[in-house]
């Protein structure tokens, strides 16, 4: 099981990491999104410099969970990341929604390895 927590480590923290740089160095051109409601959204955020944000926590929760020692942070950064990058590709572009599955289930294989760092959201007092 270790061997598999360090490869979705890994794997989430590396793609975190190029495609939250490829933001602000474009070396991996993407193609637009499809659908009017998808460009339309990702014209919002490109205008509005709210994705440069995102990409912010992307970049430094994918170097978290690559250096292994804050993991736990770096899942919590990227949590929000994954639910909209999920969200997006069910309810606004189909076409990437195996690579927004793929991320979701690496980060709740992570969280349910994690899972005694975030016992204490779910006790009630």
């Amino acid at each position: 099981m270790k061997i598999a927590t360090i490869i979705a480590r890994t794997l989430l923290g590396l793609v975190f990491v190029v495609f939250g740089l490829n933001a602000f160095f474009n070396f991996i051109p993407l193609p637009p999104p499809k659908g009017d409601l998808a460009g339309d959204f990702m014209k919002a955020l490109f205008l509005s410099h709210y994705l440069y944000a995102v990409k912010c926590f992307e970049i430094t929760g994918g170097v978290l969970l690559l250096s292994g020692r804050f993991t736990a942070l770096g899942l919590t950064l990227v949590g929000p990341v994954i639910i909209n990058i999920l969200f997006f590709h069910i309810f606004l572009d189909p076409s990437g929604l195996p690579l927004a599955i793929i991320l979701s289930v690496l980060a709740l294989f992570l969280v349910w390895q994690k899972r005694a760092a975030f016992a204490g959201l779910f006790t009630y007092k």
